[in-house]
């Protein structure tokens, strides 16, 4: 079964201290714990709106990307990128924070709507909506007029834990998506939560 080709993933965040944890940035979690575990470093790229690294993974070399421009403006760095590689949006992981799954839970998902995600949405209008997320879920307050302080906040230490847990099980998953392929990598994620309960 041949993998899924990736040329660029990018983690969804807001830069600054005052961010860095708080539920919003865990596409920035992602694409740092994934540098760290392929030795890679970020280094600022103003041409990009961002901070790059470049990493290899199941052969492959792969471009990690995280916008300095602010969530509302992330296609922007996104759509500067891809222009300058030529990179089709198929071949662009967007990993982000995901209300409407459970904290612990991590998906995978190609193309779709940006479901009220400002990330998402200015990187459907720069790039369209053909390219793969990867879902990282931080649950949902409960509320629509609470939403914005509750992605701006940190979580809870318990909750914190199973999103740090559920972006190791997406880096063991993305290793699958691009060494077997997508379909393999989505079917190993999505049964991988039910038995731990």
């Amino acid at each position: 079964m041949s993998g899924t080709p990736l040329k660029l993933i990018v983690g969804l965040g807001n830069p600054g201290p005052e961010h860095m944890l708080t539920r919003h940035n865990a596409g920035f979690w992602f694409v740092d714990a994934l540098a760290q575990q392929l030795g890679g470093h970020f280094r600022s790229h103003t041409r990009f709106h961002g901070d790059i690294s470049r990493v290899h993974l199941g052969g492959q070399e792969i471009t990690l990307l995280k916008p300095t421009t602010y969530m509302n403006r992330s296609g922007l760095a996104i759509r500067a990128f891809c222009d300058y590689m030529k990179l089709p949006p198929a071949e662009v992981l967007v990993a982000h924070d995901e209300l409407d799954l459970p904290v612990g839970e991590v998906r995978f998902k190609l193309g779709g709507g940006h479901g009220g995600h400002n990330g998402l949405r200015d990187t459907i209008t720069h790039i369209g909506a053909d390219f793969w997320r990867l879902r990282i879920g931080i649950g949902h307050p409960g509320d629509r007029s609470q939403v914005i302080d509750y992605v701006l906040r940190r979580a809870p230490a318990d909750e914190e834990e199973k999103i740090i847990a559920s972006i190791g099980d997406a880096l063991d998953a993305l290793r699958v998506f691009i060494e077997q392929g997508a379909e393999r990598a989505m079917n190993g994620l999505h049964g991988s939560r039910k038995a731990s309960g």
